[in-house]
């Protein structure tokens, strides 16, 4: 029997397909003769789609946030057979200090972008255990792995989700399931113009946070690099890898930023390593 990376159409289950990666991906998939389950918030984003690719589209009306529609969607979608692929993809940045998030806010996004992931891998894993294998396809960012000022909320959210990708991708690794993290750098997919941001406050107007905060306010996506189209196009690729990673690092900026900050995180571990060593029990 060949595995779901074998299959000359696969079925593909891409959340937050509404505009974007998510969109760029569905497109892609289609584009290549696979069959996709597109969630979305707004069904006519996708109406061109539809129209193009008949029903090898179906678009579900999905809140990520909602684990009981998460649990509809997902037993609707595999009565229609048999989900090779699954993006989770949905996601957005609340910019602001820490100390200027409002609870509301910081619990929207741990739930969009660490517990929607959660809820929908662990829907699949048994159905792809269950059919011989599979892949799960986490979209993280650069912030996955470093933290500037005013995305603190954000940077939980996508750290959360990588501790908790690596862990699964380990649990499962017996069962021909392959999970990737994809941590892309700035990419041309309306995410500035898209950011949500606390209420200022004077005490951090002028210092980092603030510097952060007119940038981007004052920025569009032309000052990013990303091409959302090659993105998809590389993600895709990696989806036809007998062994993909479990990092899938895209953009200039993203290698730049992620290196450095893996170089002085190794360098400040190597000073205390004497330290470390220092707190055992004395024989």
């Amino acid at each position: 029997m060949p595995t779901p990376s074998d299959k000359s159409v696969r079925h593909w289950f891409v959340t937050g397909a509404s505009g974007g990666l998510g969109r760029h991906l569905t497109e892609h998939a289609l584009q290549r003769g696979d069959r996709v389950t597109a969630t979305v918030r707004r069904p006519a984003a996708l109406e061109d789609l539809r129209e193009a690719y008949g029903d090898r589209l179906t678009v579900e009306i999905l809140d990520v946030t909602r684990p009981a529609d998460v649990d509809t969607v997902v037993s609707r979608t595999l009565q229609s057979g048999p989900v090779d692929i699954v993006v989770n993809n949905a996601g957005y940045a609340v910019v602001g200090a820490a100390e200027e998030m409002t609870v509301e806010q910081i619990r929207d996004q741990i739930e969009v972008l660490l517990l929607a992931p959660m809820l929908i891998t662990r829907a699949f894993l048994k159905p792809m255990r269950e059919q011989g294998g599979g892949r799960i396809i986490q979209i993280s960012s650069m912030g996955g792995q470093i933290g500037v000022p005013t995305h603190s909320s954000y940077h939980a959210g996508k750290w959360g989700l990588e501790g908790f990708t690596e862990s699964v991708s380990r649990e499962v690794s017996d069962f021909n399931i392959h999970l990737t993290l994809v941590e892309p750098g700035g990419t041309r997919t309306g995410f500035v113009s898209a950011l949500h941001y606390t209420t200022e406050t004077a005490a951090y107007r002028d210092n980092a946070v603030g510097q952060t905060r007119h940038l981007l306010e004052t920025a569009d996506d032309s000052i990013l690099t990303g091409d959302p189209a090659k993105l998809a196009s590389a993600i895709y690729d990696t989806t036809r890898r007998p062994n993909p990673p479990l990092r899938l690092t895209l953009g200039s900026d993203t290698y730049d930023a992620i290196h450095a900050a893996l170089t002085e995180r190794l360098t400040a571990l190597e000073t205390q390593k004497d330290l470390a060593a220092s707190v055992a029990f004395t024989r």
